[in-house]
């Protein structure tokens, strides 16, 4: 028996709007189920998971989805240093300061 991991309420809503948004996607493409499935090489019943933000479907399963639909493009920026202000404003305090090199008095 798996165990699942419990996520916060506002990691399941996001994985709930997601897997909704990739519903509509699909929709909006005119695309079955049975093909956007197969194309994913994951079940219809994973597939419908997916739709309904069930959080115990894999990340794998997510992305292969994302591809199926031909929207895998914007993944690669998720966690993207560029994107990563809290951790870039981090880096840059652990930055070391100048150093001031003493003149030696005696060298002349």
């Amino acid at each position: 028996m798996k165990k699942h991991t419990r996520l916060p309420i506002p990691a399941k809503r996001i994985m709930s709007k997601v897997g909704s948004d990739m519903r509509d996607a699909r929709l909006r493409r005119r695309l079955p189920m049975e093909l956007i499935a197969e194309r994913a090489g994951i079940s219809r019943a994973t597939l419908r998971k997916i739709e309904n933000g069930d959080t115990s479907v894999s990340l794998g399963s997510f992305v292969s989805v994302l591809f199926a639909l031909g929207m895998i493009e914007r993944l690669k920026e998720i966690a993207d240093a560029s994107h990563d202000h809290v951790g870039r404003q981090l880096e840059e305090e652990q930055l070391p300061q100048r150093i001031h090199i003493k003149k030696n008095k005696h060298h002349a």
